[in-house]
């Protein structure tokens, strides 16, 4: 009701404007990512949870692919997504075409060995829409030679020089259960530990042995990897106090991004509390479900 309010005021400002439309283009040329651009090209990612993406990016250049994820604090980026993305638009799209094309003005990478890559739900999302909020702010730029990845398993887009392969599959995956582990036990201990830095220096130490699995692929050292934290944790030194627990929930972007939730987690502790996070993990399972339940009921 909020966007069929706004669409409303946006069409009565026009009308007492005296506006008159132009047709344009609404299109935009695709470039795809060829199999010669896997072997030199710079994939972006834009950020959104800086637990589980510095492990994703592992899983992705150990299976050929050049992934930068973008930095995950970066407050100028919403003011950059608003050159090229409607503010009625939603928030998680402006965050993320400002990382992006923040990135690709600053100088540090070549933009003509440089993709992007993007995630696509398929569904009534407006996240499906982002790689065309994308798009258009490189077209407006300059910049429309620079491929944009769709990352999606619905056949929604393809391109020559990017394929899912099983390998990629299994890591990603592993790196998705690392990184909610991670998330879990961090949240869970840190309000509570007697030493000040104990617990984020214990998540640090995992972190770089998580790499390293993930690189691997091994299942056997990913069950060993994943008791073994969990027994760290246990065995961290901690007061015997009790705190509220405060439940973080909403969009998905939004809740797991520092920068787009405002530090929420720091901020939830500092207060006295607690912070429980749903797992990133629970969303592919919606997903899954979703698909299947459609798949069922063949709509």
């Amino acid at each position: 009701r909020i966007r069929i309010r706004s669409l409303k005021a946006a069409m009565d400002e026009r009308e007492e404007s005296g506006y008159k439309p132009n047709k344009t283009h609404t299109s935009f040329r695709r470039m795809p990512f060829t199999k010669e651009m896997r072997t030199r090209h710079t994939i972006l990612a834009p950020q959104m949870s800086p637990i589980h993406f510095q492990l994703l990016q592992e899983a992705f250049r150990i299976s050929g692919y050049s992934l930068e994820v973008l930095p995950s604090v970066d407050k100028t980026a919403v003011d950059e997504g608003l050159k090229y993305v409607n503010n009625d638009a939603c928030y998680p799209s402006i965050l993320v075409t400002g990382q992006i094309m923040k990135a690709l003005k600053s100088g540090e990478y070549d933009l003509n060995n440089t993709s992007l890559i993007i995630t696509q739900t398929g569904g009534g999302c407006r996240a499906t829409n982002y790689i065309g909020f994308i798009r258009k702010a490189l077209m407006d730029t300059g910049f429309s030679h620079i491929p944009v990845i769709s990352l999606n398993t619905l056949g929604l887009e393809k391109n020559p020089g990017f394929v899912i392969t099983p390998g990629l599959i299994n890591k990603s995956l592993i790196a998705l259960v690392y990184g909610d582990l991670l998330m879990r036990v961090l949240y869970r201990v840190r309000p509570y530990e007697k030493i000040k830095g104990s617990a984020n220096a214990l998540y640090e130490s995992w972190v770089e042995k998580c790499k390293e699995s993930v690189i691997s692929g091994s299942h056997r050292t990913f069950k060993r990897n994943v008791y073994n934290i969990v027994k760290d944790f246990d065995n961290l030194e901690l007061r015997d106090i009790k705190k509220p627990k405060v439940g973080l929930v909403g969009e998905i972007l939004v809740k797991f991004h520092p920068t787009a939730n405002n530090d929420v987690v720091d901020i939830v502790e500092s207060e006295g509390a607690e912070a429980v996070m749903p797992d990133l993990i629970g969303f592919f399972l919606y997903c899954a479900y979703d698909a299947d339940y459609k798949y069922k009921k063949k709509y």
